[in-house]
């Protein structure tokens, strides 16, 4: 009786340490941690989350945006030695890496209405002479990066904010935008890719403006009174079509040194070929007021306040863009503290420091945590800690123009990383406001909500996780332009944990997921951030609007940092694989849910991938379960333990494709790439839903195996990662 009675007790244990994933004693436990390791590890984690402060914040920030300082510019170096000078006072080897890649810069941006009655533009952005970032000279005038130089004169038609459905009902509706200028808004996806989709459309130059009712006056009181973007604000950014390949255009998938071999512009795929820039809402209306032809659907109108034609109409542009292309120097800041157990194995953290104008919010606002983390893990390592793993902070350049600094870095270091690193954590943006949100694979999101309980929202004083949650049918996160915006809802706060969001593109994870498979993390704290891009993203918008106490600075740096020592000190690493599973049986079956409602099921067969989830799901679990046995009694051999984590680490790796997406093979992830035409948002299974999209039927057929085949090829590992808790259970037993 009293053997059945221990049987019951060990089961119930068993699923109770398996449904929380948690290893180890109550009172001292961490996922991934032997009870031995877990307390020790929570003390270090309580001195390091009280080391950042406001004040130190603050001063970080101040310093960091003292000038614009755009990729490749002396005012940019200056921001990477302050970066290496403060890795360096806190004790860190740290150094610059440096690249040679494509920069242009505008040499002249002119666009002048010429009828129906005549006006030069654009507009410079208003100043205030009370604030002195405001008429400095060394902002770069507003440009989109990668547009050709051109001299055009057209006609102008609206095509709402140019995404490919746009054109389509436009074409419905009878117009024709060949050799016409389109006028579009910003918002919904990526604008490189407003310009890939003009381009197909024979376009004979792009417009993107932002309107007031996606980040302006319709959302709230503008600069300098608000929050949102005044009137001559302009929206800068790069067009580059990263969307096939991220990183320095002429050097795809190697790394961009000094004798590298560069392509010619006109083979360069990531190279738009449209004549493209920006204006604010000022120079946009009396060029949208003056359009002809039908009145704009009501999903199409803005707020400007006049009612949006679609063209074309009265409205003539003469458009002259002269773009300085040339190969120019960037420079990463790269800090490491070696692994004290498993040194060849990394764990990256990472934000970038460029920016187009001053970059309080983006990318400084994560750069401040990011000081702040090195100051803290400075501190601990004179404390007597060492990481397990080594930790590699990563202070990128060019980010701003497509990614550039992290994915030469990544193409430098592709062998290295693609052996050895267990994760990537990255903040872009890491402050813009109150609201916490982050996105990553499903194997890391447990993660994220165990160190947001470990860290309190600044507002309340309770744990992030907690008002994360409850926040999250409350707030709406914009596609296409970082704002997050309270919702109107009668429903009572969320009781679930709040949702993790997948990775697609726009920032420095990119080249670790989706090119190498190095699982990643993006997080941050958003809010009415209007002034994207613009002028106005200085110091004083921050002090103001996003982060007046820097309270949200200090948390997102407890944030970065809690998880940056969880990942590099934990015994066993803490992926919840079990999380994925149920996330690839979700996609597969929406997609064939999406077939069946357009009567197309029949197009395309599940059973073979979703039976391989299924069984990627049951190890997965099965695994869960064994991992927190084997976490609560430790395993003794350091060599079977770290063959297991080597098992754990390869899964995120089997989920690459050797050919990597059609069309796309620098893109190499089955599960999570940016969408052709999004940009941005992530697009689950893009190799599949793309070729559906298409009405493709033999291509979605192939990917869908090829999902199906690198689902069992991680169920591979997963089992492989079995066998070897077996071997240490009966060593143990011995």
């Amino acid at each position: 009786m009293k053997r059945i009675l221990a049987a019951v007790f060990l089961a119930l244990l068993a699923c109770v340490v398996e449904r929380n994933l948690i290893w180890g004693r109550p009172e001292s436990s961490l996922r991934g941690f032997f009870p031995a390791d877990a307390a020790r590890e929570a003390d270090f984690e309580k001195v390091f989350r009280a080391l950042p402060t406001p004040g130190r914040a603050q001063q970080d920030l101040m310093i960091l945006t003292q000038a614009p300082h755009l990729a490749g510019t002396a005012e940019d170096y200056k921001t990477a030695q302050y970066v290496l000078s403060q890795f360096r006072e806190a004790g860190l080897d740290s150094s610059v890496v440096e690249y040679q890649v494509l920069l242009p810069m505008p040499k002249e941006v002119k666009v002048d209405l010429i009828e129906p009655f005549k006006r030069e533009g654009p507009t410079p952005e208003g100043g205030w002479t009370w604030d002195k970032d405001t008429y400095d000279s060394g902002v770069v005038a507003a440009y989109n990066a990668y547009s050709p130089s051109a001299e055009v004169t057209a006609r102008v038609v609206y095509a709402n904010y140019g995404l490919r459905e746009d054109y389509q009902r436009l074409k419905q509706w009878g117009i024709d935008v060949a050799g016409k200028i389109v006028i579009v808004r910003y918002g919904q996806c990526f604008r490189g890719v407003k310009a890939y989709v003009a381009e197909e459309n024979h376009a004979a130059g792009l417009l993107i403006y932002s309107d007031p009712a996606e980040d302006g006056y319709r959302q709230g009181d503008v600069y300098p009174r608000g929050p949102w973007r005044p009137a001559t604000g302009v929206q800068r950014g790069s067009i580059l079509y990263s969307m096939q390949y991220a990183g320095d255009p002429l050097t795809p998938g190697y790394a961009a040194t000094k004798g590298a071999k560069r392509l010619a512009l006109k083979d360069a795929k990531a190279l738009p070929h449209i004549p493209t820039t920006p204006l604010s809402y000022e120079d946009a209306a009396p060029i949208l007021e003056n359009l002809g032809g039908p009145v704009a659907p009501s999903d199409w109108q803005g707020a400007l306040p006049f009612t949006y034609h679609l063209g074309p109409g009265a409205s003539k542009i003469h458009m002259k863009l002269e773009m300085d292309f040339q190969t120019r120097t960037i420079w990463n800041v790269i800090a490491q503290i070696p692994g004290s157990v498993l040194p060849e194995a990394l764990v990256i953290v990472g934000n970038h420091r460029d920016a187009w104008t001053y970059g309080a919010v983006d990318p400084n606002s994560g750069t401040a945590p990011l000081l702040a983390v090195a100051r803290g893990l400075g501190q601990l390592l004179k404390q007597g800690w060492k990481p397990r793993r080594t930790i590699i902070l990563a202070s990128w350049d060019a980010e701003e123009f497509g990614l550039i600094g992290s994915t030469e870095w990544v193409e430098d270091h592709a062998d290295q990383l693609t052996r050895h690193a267990v994760a990537y954590l990255n903040m872009d943006i890491g402050v813009a406001g109150p609201h916490f949100g982050a996105s990553t694979v499903p194997s890391l999101a447990r993660l994220i909500h165990d160190a947001a309980q470990e860290v309190n929202d600044p507002r309340t004083g309770r744990p992030l996780d907690s008002v994360w949650s409850e926040e999250s049918q409350r707030v709406r996160r914009e596609s296409g332009i970082p704002i997050v915006v309270p919702v109107q809802t009668s429903s009572p706060p969320s009781t679930t944990e709040a949702r993790v969001s997948e990775l697609g593109s726009g920032s420095d994870y990119t080249p670790f997921l989706q090119h190498l498979g190095v699982p990643s993390v993006d997080l941050g704290f958003g809010g009415s951030y209007g002034v994207y891009h613009a002028l106005y993203d200085n110091f004083y918008w921050m002090q103001n609007f996003g982060d007046p106490t820097f309270k949200y600075s200090v948390a997102g740096a407890q944030m970065f940092g809690t998880m940056a020592l969880r990942l590099a000190d934990a015994d066993i690493l803490p992926y919840g694989y079990d999380d994925y599973g149920k996330a690839i049986e979700k996609y597969l079956l929406e997609l064939e849910d999406e077939l069946k409602k357009e009567n197309l099921s029949e197009k395309l067969q599940f059973e073979d991938a979703k039976k391989a989830a299924a069984n990627f799901s049951q190890v997965a679990k099965t695994l869960s379960g064994k991992l927190a046995q084997a976490g609560a009694q430790g395993i003794s051999d350091p060599e079977r333990l770290a063959k297991l984590n080597r098992s754990l680490l390869q899964v995120e790796r089997d989920f690459l494709l050797e050919n990597g997406l059609p069309g796309r093979p620098w893109f190499r992830h089955a599960f999570y790439a940016p969408g052709v035409y999004t940009g941005y948002a992530a697009v689950v299974l893009p190799g599949v839903r793309e070729a559906v999209n298409g009405r493709d039927w033999a291509t979605a057929a192939q990917q869908l195996f090829l999902v199906q085949t690198v689902v069992e090829k991680a169920t591979a590992s997963l089992t492989q990662a079995l066998q070897i808790l077996s071997e240490a259970a009966t060593a143990a037993g011995e």
